[in-house]
């Protein structure tokens, strides 16, 4: 019968339930009275009739913390649980043909005796120390002169204040349990919000290695036409000087088979028209000449200084300042021509689809 008291008491009011008696949708058992109350305390602000909520509200099981959420009837929307009633009522009538066949002696001995006197139950309380005692303590002891009050008055209010005190206290775990639940939530809607940024950041260093990636191909890309201008230059050349000495080679092995010549008649018609082939081969008059410095690329000068103190500069914008994405993407575009000119202070730029050209006083002579 004592487990069986246990599963009867509700764990607002800590007395046995009081008819009716509600079944959370947890499958926990309430007071509707206390279950009203913590409603009640949980939605303070909304609108009551005669100590009753008449509009849906949610509360919290005071047992598993579940969330209760009632309709426009309140908690008058419950179900009854029958069951445990019909239980209560066999406890009580059990409980009470129990208690009238204890002997008179064993009752006694349930009531606390007084410390002091020993033969007293405690039957007063004291107002003035705040503790029960007995009768002989008034009279002759030491609450002879304090003000007292009878035990059940005094149980009565004390049993009202703690009730009271613990519907307030899961009023306060309910809405701290709400804030809690918010400060989950902006915790959640700031990651959220920081992922999204940083992806727009990186979006945005995405555009600009982009862009400094194609004024990289462009200004290699002018090097390079001129490199092979060059080279193709040079290699013409040195072609035109190895048919050249290809045909004063020939020259010389016709001067030696010349000499061989033993008839001073042919040798001497051989001789003429040799001369004169070898004058000519010797003068290299004809052949361009590649002048001092032609091979030199330092022309193509660039100063990044400008551009690694704005990149150096880069941050994040306030909202006062008023700057738009166009602004943003025109002072991007700025800069990158400001890349593309960096040898704007030691020559011309030169047109886009043709190689650079080189300085006139370093072009070679065309034949």
């Amino acid at each position: 019968m004592e487990n069986l008291e246990k599963q009867l008491i509700c764990p607002i009011c800590l007395e046995m339930f009081t008819k009716p008696v509600v079944i959370l949708p947890c499958q926990h058992n309430l007071c509707r009275k206390c279950a009203n109350d913590v409603f009640q305390a949980a939605n303070p602000y909304l609108p009551t009739r005669s100590g009753s909520l008449t509009s849906g509200g949610r509360f919290r099981c005071p047992s598993c913390r579940h969330e209760v959420v009632l309709d426009r009837h309140g908690v008058y929307g419950l179900q009854r649980n029958l069951l445990v009633e019909n239980i209560i009522d066999m406890f009580k009538q059990e409980s009470g043909s129990s208690s009238s066949s204890r002997p008179a002696q064993e009752r006694k001995e349930e009531t606390p005796m007084c410390d002091v006197h020993k033969d007293e139950r405690i039957n007063i309380y004291c107002v003035t120390h705040g503790v029960p005692t007995c009768s002989m303590c008034k009279v002759f002891g030491a609450h002879k002169d304090c003000e007292v009050a009878a035990l059940d008055s005094v149980y009565q209010t004390k049993r009202t204040e703690l009730s009271d005190g613990i519907t307030m206290m899961v009023g306060n775990n309910d809405r701290i349990q709400g804030i809690m639940s918010q400060l989950e939530e902006a915790c959640r809607v700031i990651e959220e919000n920081s992922r999204r940024q940083k992806t727009k950041v990186c979006e945005k260093f995405d555009q600009l290695y982009s862009m400094l990636e194609g004024k990289k191909r462009e200004m290699s890309q002018k090097v390079t036409a001129e490199q092979e201008e060059k080279v193709n230059y040079i290699q013409g050349l040195t072609r035109k000087y190895g048919d050249h000495l290809e045909e004063s080679c020939k020259i010389v092995e016709r001067g030696i088979q010349t000499l061989d010549e033993t008839e001073m008649a042919l040798f001497l018609q051989n001789a003429k028209d040799l001369l004169k082939k070898m004058e000519e081969a010797s003068s290299t008059a004809h052949l361009d000449k590649v002048e001092h410095g032609y091979e030199k690329m330092d022309h193509y000068k660039v100063n990044f200084r400008r551009e690694r103190q704005a990149l150096s500069s880069i941050d994040f914008i306030r909202d006062d300042d008023g700057e738009d994405e166009e602004d943003v993407d025109a002072g991007a575009a700025e800069g990158a021509r400001t890349v593309s000119g960096g040898a704007a202070s030691s020559a011309s730029p030169a047109p886009p689809n043709t190689p650079q050209q080189i300085d006139s006083s370093l072009s070679p002579t065309m034949s």
